[in-house]
């Protein structure tokens, strides 16, 4: 027994080094693409594609189920984006709450035909399309509920234009993210199947009129959390893995989207709980197939605003929910392990997903039992123990400064003062708490998944006033559960 908890103790060190020692090459990968994004972005004419008759017009899919707590202010949002031909499409997939109704009365909308549509994929019916005379930019479809890929599937079927970009009902847009997904795009519209946005934590920022006037972190500490949790993702890893053409997922809460493309992997997969990342694989694996040059890449500078679960239980329900999806995912593509013409995917990506995403809740169930048995064989060294652990939350801390480093060089958005000192303390509670609940919620997930369950679970939606501070008065504070069939992920911040 003693020389298998060695030789266990031995594997499990192993495991971690090589993940931290990936992982710190993925932000020294990070910290090199940005600045050369830096420098690209001193000499490009950005700005001038917002007044360009050569931009590219795009449709904006919102999808939306019980959203009327925040759908008006996240279409306020996107109505008054920097950018020269788009068009809004608010996806109503069946609500039971008053979503369509505020929309009807918030934006003076009436009923009327939907022209161009086409029944390119498949999806549920469409009960009545609204357009509003003060708002041509804007139409809403009110249909039959399917989830939300089916939603997306019918926005891409009622689409005008070439390029695609979905947010979801309860995030924001920075008024030129837009602008600058479409200037990564137009870098190679050929080759740029796909370019995702960076998503932020809005809960404690001052939001007016559709915008967050002031970020700030988060006042409680669940969602400060995922706030550094969402830096070390997207800053400290996705911009890495963008630049081995590596990325496996485009969060649901923002994206760019060739029409074509999508059209060609068959849109979203209906009945899938993690449609982000089954769609990004499709398109890689289209792409593979057919052996032509492709990128799917990642745009640091455009922000989305989304707001965080609060409580254990909301975030265990959604964290549960993106453990089903990356395995249905991972079954669903598992012929591309380890074939050469699958290439980074094949043989970085799926792989990582797999051994420290998928297994990595074993890893650390199992080592709390062989701690348990160097307990009873006599065998801890408390000395050596201790500093494990000061190593493990110190690494953590590394990669939380490398993404601020990376946020601050960039876009001078690093928090300062007592954010800073919060941020700290956050990444630290992270390695010593915040790790074995998401490893519980990992396997409960996984469990949820070989018994097929496909519940949605609680997502609590709170108002914009109320879930940020706000110049305005609030009203009291009031929440939207959303439960039952609606059962797709959307804003996984796996690496």
């Amino acid at each position: 027994m003693r020389s298998l908890l060695l030789g266990y103790g031995l594997f499990a060190s192993a495991l971690i080094i090589g993940s931290c020692l990936l992982y710190f090459i993925i932000m020294l990968l990070s910290r090199r693409t940005v600045l050369a994004t830096i420098q690209s972005a001193a000499y490009s004419r950005f700005r001038e594609l917002g007044h360009s008759a050569y931009t590219p017009p795009v449709s904006v899919l919102v999808p939306a189920y019980n959203e009327e707590l925040t759908v008006l202010e996240s279409v306020r949002s996107l109505l008054s984006l920097d950018y020269p031909g788009y068009e809004v499409i608010v996806v109503n997939d069946g609500s039971k709450d008053g979503t369509l109704q505020v929309l009807i009365e918030a934006f003076g909308l009436q009923p009327s035909s939907v022209s161009g549509y086409r029944r390119t994929l498949r999806s549920r019916t469409i009960r009545q399309a609204y357009r509003s005379p003060l708002h041509p930019r804007l139409v809403v479809i009110d249909k039959d509920n399917g989830g939300k890929a089916d939603a997306l599937n019918a926005g891409i079927n009622v689409s005008r234009y070439p390029l695609i970009a979905t947010v979801d009902a309860d995030s924001m847009l920075e008024k030129d993210a837009l602008l600058r997904l479409v200037r990564t795009y137009m870098e190679n519209p050929e080759e740029h199947i796909a370019v995702g946005g960076n998503v932020r934590i809005a809960n404690g920022s001052t939001i007016e009129h559709g915008m967050v006037r002031k970020s700030r972190m988060p006042r409680r500490w669940l969602p400060a959390i995922q706030s550094v949790e969402y830096a070390r993702s997207f800053l400290g890893g996705r911009i890495g893995w963008s630049a081995l053409n590596g990325l496996t997922i485009i969060s649901g809460a923002f994206g760019l989207f060739r029409k074509d493309r999508l059209i060609e992997v068959g849109g979203y997969e209906p009945g899938c709980p993690g449609e982000d990342m089954n769609v990004v694989l499709k398109l890689h694996k289209r792409m593979l197939d057919l052996g032509l040059p492709y990128s799917i890449v990642f745009c640091p500078d455009a922000v989305c605003w989304t707001q965080a679960p609060d409580t254990l239980e909301v975030l265990a329900s959604q964290r549960r929910r993106w453990m089903r999806g990356s395995l249905w995912n991972l079954a669903a593509f598992r012929s591309m392990l380890f074939i050469p013409k699958y290439k980074t995917i094949g043989f970085l990506s799926l792989p990582y997903t797999i051994i420290y995403e998928t297994l990595g809740p074993y890893l650390r169930l199992t080592g709390f039992l062989a701690l348990v048995g160097y307990c009873l064989f006599d065998m801890t060294n408390w000395p050596i123990l201790a500093m494990f652990i000061a190593v493990n939350a110190l690494v953590g801390l590394v990669f939380t400064c490398g993404a601020l480093l990376i946020d601050e060089m960039a876009f001078r958005r690093s928090p300062a003062g007592k954010d800073l000192a919060k941020t700290i303390v956050c990444s630290l509670l992270m390695a010593v708490g915040y790790d074995q609940l998401q490893a519980l919620w990992k396997l409960a997930g996984q469990w949820e998944y070989v018994r097929k369950s496909d519940a949605w679970g609680n997502m609590v939606r709170t108002s914009w006033q109320e879930g940020a501070d706000s110049s305005a008065a609030s009203p009291a504070a009031t929440a939207s559960a959303k439960s039952g069939k609606q059962s797709q992920a959307a804003k996984a911040p796996a690496v």
